[in-house]
């Protein structure tokens, strides 16, 4: 994974994992069932807008709320390909990287409107707005949790590691 391309949907600072996925729907992990009700409380359509590959391009503090899971699992599983925002709660953080959805910090990120094309360039550390031809430079993702991304999360990570060793 060097890039990621896609139609921005723009929501505010503070959105919490209830807001991501509600508690009501949490009687589920399954990933496909979520993903039929991410950002419900939000915006009531989201899913039926949206399409596969779309980025949320959100305020600071994205993801705050309880540590559940299931937030970075809907919106992975309903096809979100990244989420741009100036920081993430810690916890969300942590678990959309063990979940291989990636996010990038990025300051500036309320200079992206809702419809804009973005394209994130992994390797240059840039996320170019194909729309407005502007270009930002985002905090690098440490090297390990790049290898998070690029195995798809935490488990396959780690069943990926298993069978190297199991291959010497």
């Amino acid at each position: 994974m060097n890039s990621i391309a896609g139609k921005v949907w723009n929501f505010g600072k503070d959105v919490d994992t209830d807001l991501i996925i509600a508690a009501r729907y949490l009687n589920t992990s399954v990933p496909e069932e979520l993903a039929k009700h991410v950002m419900e409380d939000a915006d009531p359509e989201f899913v039926n807008k949206m399409s596969q590959g779309d980025i949320i391009v959100a305020g600071e503090n994205f993801g705050c709320g309880s540590s559940r899971e299931h937030a970075p699992i809907a919106l992975k599983a309903a096809g979100i390909a990244a989420i741009i925002a100036p920081t993430f709660a810690r916890i969300f953080y942590r678990n959309a990287f063990n979940m291989g959805l990636p996010i990038f910090e990025l300051p500036e990120s309320a200079e992206i409107k809702e419809g804009d094309e973005v394209s994130v360039d992994l390797d240059a550390g840039t996320i170019m707005n194909t729309t407005s031809g502007k270009s930002y430079s985002f905090t690098p993702i440490p090297e390990f949790m790049q290898e998070l991304l690029n195995s798809g999360g935490l488990m396959n990570y780690a069943a990926d590691e298993i069978a190297a060793q199991e291959k010497e």
